[in-house]
């Protein structure tokens, strides 16, 4: 019979956190799973662990997928999923007993929604600094597919491990693809190009585990530089940027600059930077005038109303910069986007 959902765990060297794993997934209220473990190469005993679990439990099944790396192990897995509905896992977190059952009953409750994830804790939680408390309470308050189509931009708004999606879409679509960027990012950011819905329960279904060797912390590809590339890439494309609105980037600051320069390198340039110091207004940075917010307000109603771009990188600063936007007529994804 084929399962409700097919959970794709990628692997390697997890044997220290596997079982724990394991029981999160056994303890699920909806039991009709399968696990397809792709191992990527393990060298400490973790497949071997694994394969006297599938021994208990022929819902498991084990891919080898010797060192070739974590797209082509997630691509495998895709391939050998037999349900329709592909959940993802990693081997050091922990499901929340009703969540696989949460997100499949979303998603068919909802054939339009293409991807549903969910709120997420990290663990333990001594080890959180606050930029990942930021990036925590940020993502776990975009919920709706309109917050993740309008906020798609400042970061990946859900965990990658904590999502259930539709798999012909994400094979159609091309499935994982490798570069110098993230790539579940990039999958994220594909999907809202082409218009899928995504969204996320609102309850905590998943516990992300914290470790100071993971490959988010690690490998270039999760650099900030690396975001930044891959974030330009898509909005020089965006339909909402190819008009003949002028570009106001809000930030003038060195470290704004530095990261905006991937957009202009796609051939994208502020007409103005925006900035709120005194000690920029009225000067000229890189040939481009430095105006005060108010600029913006005075500017046309119309077709020429400059499109903002903010990359300010504070969520406090983001807040106070999206009310006042609100409240000077713009309004989000129309007029303008956040830019993590």
């Amino acid at each position: 019979m084929t399962p409700s959902v097919s959970i794709v765990m990628p692997f390697r060297d997890a044997a220290d956190t596997l079982d724990e794993c394991l029981e999160s997934i056994a303890a699920q209220s909806l039991s009709s799973w399968e696990l397809v473990a792709v191992d990527d190469g393990s060298r400490d005993g973790a497949r071997e662990a694994l394969g006297r679990r599938a021994l208990e439990d022929p819902r498991i099944r084990i891919l080898p997928n010797p060192g070739r790396g974590l797209v082509a192990a997630l691509n495998a897995g895709l391939r050998a999923a037999r349900a329709e509905l592909v959940a993802r896992m990693d081997a050091d977190d922990r499901m929340l007993p009703g969540r696989l059952a949460a997100q499949v009953e979303h998603l068919e409750r909802h054939p339009q929604v293409t991807l549903v994830a969910c709120r997420v804790e990290a663990f333990p939680r001594g080890r959180l600094r606050e930029g990942m408390r930021e990036y925590l309470r940020w993502q776990n308050a975009c919920i709706t597919p309109v917050d993740m189509r309008e906020e798609i931009y400042v970061e990946a708004p859900m965990v990658h491990s904590s999502v259930m999606f539709r798999r012909s879409r994400v094979l159609a679509l091309g499935g994982y693809r490798e570069g110098d960027f993230p790539e579940d990012y990039d999958l994220w950011l594909r999907l809202a190009r082409a218009g899928d819905s995504m969204s996320k329960q609102r309850r905590v279904l998943h516990e992300w585990r914290q470790r100071p060797h993971s490959l988010s912390r690690t490998d270039r590809r999760y650099r900030r530089a690396a975001f930044d590339r891959l974030r330009a890439t898509y909005l020089a494309t965006d339909p909402r940027l190819a008009t003949s609105r002028p570009l106001a980037i809000w930030g003038a600051g060195r470290r704004t600059r530095r990261r905006a320069r991937a957009l202009q390198e796609h051939g994208l340039s502020p007409v103005v930077w925006v900035d709120i110091d005194p000690r920029k207004i009225g000067n000229r940075v890189g040939g481009i005038p430095v105006v005060d917010p108010g600029w913006l307000a005075g500017s046309a109603p119309d077709a020429l109303r400059p499109f903002v771009l903010s990359y300010v990188a504070s969520h406090g600063a983001r807040t106070e910069i999206g009310g006042y936007l609100r409240r000077t007529g713009y309004e989000r994804g129309r007029d303008y986007l956040m830019v993590g």
